[in-house]
């Protein structure tokens, strides 16, 4: 999927900062039912592995496109169900994307959603979705060892 280069139409992205290692960061991204979401299934950790997170009806199935300990986690979204949509796929051949980058005493998360677009249908709702599960449960999780994940 290519993004457009106006900044209007940027894909949503968000950054937290936490002082931790990178490699902790990225092993705490990885435990995705610790922050994200607690109906899990599959595994997070390497390139080629497939997991599926559900809320009620929705679900999403990705696959680890691209692993770099320490650095970068790409997930390709294979599939989804997106119920409340008129496009109930809409986030399927979209990739979140993790960048990782290690600073003196702290590490810098930058996750960007490609293919999250302003003007696409689930851009705000998601949006609001992405801030609360990186800007909260996601930094909680890192720095207090227990996140906000969604249940059921």
């Amino acid at each position: 999927m290519q993004t457009a280069t106006l900044p209007a139409e940027k894909s949503y992205c968000s950054s937290i900062a936490a002082n931790i290692t990178a490699e902790e960061a990225y092993e705490k991204i990885s435990l995705v039912n610790e922050w994200w979401a607690l109906n899990f299934e599959g595994s997070a950790r390497k390139t080629g592995d497939i997991f599926t997170v559900r809320f009620g009806d929705t679900a999403v199935t990705f696959k680890i496109a691209e692993a770099i300990a320490g650095k970068k986690i790409t997930w390709y979204v294979m599939d989804s169900y997106l119920p409340w949509l008129n496009n109930k796929t809409e986030w399927t051949n979209t990739k979140i994307v993790f960048e990782i980058v290690q600073l003196h005493n702290s590490v810098k998360i930058t996750m960007t959603h490609i293919g999250l677009l302003p003007g696409i249908e689930c851009y705000d709702n998601c949006k609001k979705g992405w801030d609360h599960f990186i800007k909260e449960s996601l930094l909680k999780f890192i720095t207090e060892g227990t996140g906000l994940p969604r249940k059921g």
